[in-house]
């Protein structure tokens, strides 16, 4: 077991290193596991090792809105705050791909965040960056046309211009239904920015 990868573990002394590792507990788990439901109160931190975790809040309907996805050696901070706190988690949590991770209990984190500073640091650089990512998202969900917005994801997140992708999958994403994403899909179809087929789409 190792966390050599995450930004603050060469900033630990080789105690706290020890420490870490004594309490690591390695997971596996497919895609689509729910890892935390929005409103529960985490007990562990995850530091995931490969793969993506989509996080995301959900209203009274049942429209959800991706708040960030996690990547590859990198520390959820909806998770942690709710961790360090006891606090009610903001969103849920979903794996996005399969992933490999550690989970490491809320005293150890604790204690790294009185007492080494390089560590406050990492998870102040993770509040910055995912502050930055919520700003973005807000000011895309209340500036901008739906057409817009799912244009600029599928651009964004497509791979040399193609991406498998259900429509109930950017529903979920963006925030709002399946028949209305499918709807929009296909005014950017007839403006000849996408091409649609089953599970896939072009963007042009």
């Amino acid at each position: 077991m190792t966390l050599k990868d995450f930004d603050f573990y060469n900033e630990l002394s080789d105690d706290e290193k020890d420490l870490i590792h004594k309490n690591l507990k390695p997971v596996k788990l497919e895609k689509g596991v729910t890892l935390f439901y929005q409103g529960d109160i985490t007990n562990d931190i995850l530091l995931l090792q490969k793969g993506k975790v989509r996080v995301y809040i959900q209203g009274e309907g049942i429209n959800e809105i991706t708040l960030y996805n996690l990547n590859s050696y990198e520390q959820c901070i909806v998770n942690t705050t709710s961790t360090l706190n006891k606090t009610p988690t903001i969103g849920s949590a979903v794996t996005a791909t399969p992933i490999e991770a550690y989970m490491l209990n809320r005293d150890i984190v604790k204690k790294l965040m009185q007492e080494n500073q390089n560590y406050q640091s990492y998870i102040f650089s993770l509040l910055t960056l995912r502050l930055d990512t919520l700003a973005r998202v807000l000011e895309s969900v209340k500036f901008k046309q739906l057409d817009e917005r799912i244009y600029e994801y599928l651009r964004e997140h497509s791979n040399d211009g193609q991406m498998i992708i259900t429509h109930d999958e950017i529903a979920n994403i963006i925030g709002s239904t399946r028949v209305v994403i499918s709807r929009v899909l296909k005014k950017l179809e007839r403006e000849e920015l996408i091409e649609l087929s089953r599970g896939k789409i072009k963007v042009i």
